[in-house]
């Protein structure tokens, strides 16, 4: 584990609170923004932040889950209006992911504010890009309003193969990519990674103030539906995998992505039993009981549990414990792992370390790039 890490994260400011830096740009402004309810300026969401400073909004665009953050994973989401000035709120996880002229024909400035975690599967990377894209096309500048990477202390997974390209994979990076959503951004016009490779987008990115890639940042609000806590965010990289097999990850659980388990794995294991919720109302396994493991509670737990690596041992030790192993891996797992050699190296029982090095390359490549767009002091081990 990397004892170098910063505790220091309630001083961190986000970019959204620096108002001072970018409430200028968008004076007289018709502002579209692409945000959700993680995007807090002391506890306030940052459209009902920005309408209080008679900021002219005039689009609000929401991600996976939509804006309020309350829709279940994958599900479409239709528009609405917010508040009393009806302003229209469109979907990008709807009939489509970016937006069209027609939406932007009255914009003439597009903000991005959403909490990222710091993972490739996490589709607001891929609504970000779509969203910078449009702001390209259209001839709009776009402004990230920068937040702290959660998971920002690692990088470490497999690089994505492009043919596995999905909206939980759209870039050649590691699972765990250690960069802020601005540092993305700027590595994504780096390196000519748009879906045009000429498209120069007009980015300017709000910085966090007192923020390293050393900081353990306390999110103050959840991300999405199912990741409740800094527990299931630490062990999210490794539990997700799930996601691609029979199991349950404890959706319509107290504890999603901190556990994981199925009906047919022995009964003397930890049981739970997943049921509706919000965010959740057909959560895999409905209704069954399931046996597993319950792998941390706490956010302390899980940080020790996982250090600073993608932990294989979960999804492995659940494929030596499923009986029909030849569906235990569906395509799904693929485009998750963003490879097919993953599921194929745990069918031949590799161990963690030799899955481990095989990484190495492409994670060092990854190093060299990575360095180039920090907009903020590397970790340190």
């Amino acid at each position: 584990m990397n004892t170098n890490l910063s505790k220091e994260g309630d001083h961190i400011i986000v970019g959204a609170a620096r108002m001072s830096e970018y409430l200028p740009l968008l004076k007289n402004k018709r502002v579209a923004i692409l945000t959700n309810q993680s995007a807090l300026v002391n506890g306030v969401q940052i459209v009902d932040t920005l309408l209080k400073r008679n900021v002219h909004i005039v689009a609000i665009f929401g991600p996976e889950h939509g804006f309020l953050g309350t829709a279940n994973a994958g599900a479409t989401v239709t528009n609405g209006v917010y508040s009393r000035e009806k302003i229209p709120v469109i979907s990008l996880y709807g009939k489509h992911f970016k937006p069209t002229p027609e939406d932007l024909k009255n914009v003439d400035i597009m903000v991005y504010d959403a909490q990222d975690v710091g993972v490739r599967y996490y589709t607001n990377l891929a609504s970000m890009q779509f969203f910078m894209e449009a702001a390209a096309e259209n001839h709009k500048p776009f402004i990230i309003l920068d937040r702290p990477n959660p998971l920002g202390f690692y990088v470490d997974g497999p690089i994505l193969e492009k043919k596995f390209k999905s909206l939980v994979g759209m870039q050649p990076i590691p699972i765990v990519y250690g960069m802020t959503i601005g540092e993305y951004a700027k590595m994504l016009i780096g390196q000519h990674w748009l879906s045009d490779p000429k498209m120069t987008p007009d980015l300017t990115v709000i910085k966090c103030l007192h923020y390293t890639h050393n900081s353990l940042y306390q999110l103050p609000a959840r991300p999405s539906p199912n990741l409740h806590d800094m527990a299931s965010i630490y062990l999210y990289p490794s539990l997700c995998f799930f996601e691609g097999t029979p199991c349950s990850v404890g959706r319509g659980t107290k504890y999603p992505f901190q556990l994981f388990g199925h009906p047919d794995f022995p009964d003397s294991l930890y049981s739970f039993t997943p049921q509706p919720e919000l965010g959740a109302t057909e959560p895999k396994l409905k209704g069954q009981v399931c046996y597993g493991y319950l792998v941390a509670t706490n956010a302390k737990e899980a940080l020790e549990k996982v250090g600073h690596h993608l932990q294989l041992k979960w999804i492995t030790e659940a494929y030596h414990l499923f009986p029909d192993k030849e569906n235990f891996f569906n395509k799904h797992f693929t485009n998750l792992a963003g490879t097919d050699k993953l599921q194929e190296e745990i069918k031949e029982g590799w161990s963690e370390e030799r899955i481990r090095k095989s990484w190495q390359p492409g994670l060092k490549d990854f190093g060299q790039i990575r360095k180039k767009y920090l907009l903020y002091p590397d970790f340190t081990r």
